[in-house]
């Protein structure tokens, strides 16, 4: 995948993630990926702040999908099955969405409220 990479933190847990800023990269997302190392991931940065919607259309990997505030307030954290063509909705306008391995948020404890850092976020 030749996408930017940034490091980020979710309530002090490091996670490395490839970073989607085009229509094109936002829509390939991580479709046909079979495997995810265990702290990587994919940070889809929205044009605008908007209600944001994803599926999961060819990607073969179950994922944990946060949808961040501005500063990275995550208000809102949902399990996707792979294949699935049912939207995930993020409720409220969001620019930032974060997907990882299913289970990821969970199994550090991290709920919506909690905050994810690093240099995309405003302070």
């Amino acid at each position: 995948m030749n996408l930017p990479r940034v490091q980020l933190s979710a309530s002090g847990h490091p996670i490395q993630v490839y970073v989607a800023r085009s229509d094109e990269e936002r829509a390939m997302g991580l479709m046909h990926r079979r495997e995810l190392p265990p702290d990587e991931g994919m940070l889809f940065m929205c044009d605008s702040c908007a209600v944001q919607k994803f599926w999961m259309k060819d990607t073969p990997l179950p994922l944990s999908i946060a949808f961040l505030q501005e500063d990275g307030t995550i208000l809102k954290i949902a399990d996707l099955e792979p294949h699935d063509l049912e939207a995930e909705s993020s409720e409220h306008p969001v620019r930032f969405v974060l997907e990882v391995n299913q289970g990821w948020f969970a199994e550090r404890g991290i709920a919506p409220g909690a905050r994810v850092e690093g240099p995309v976020f405003l302070a």
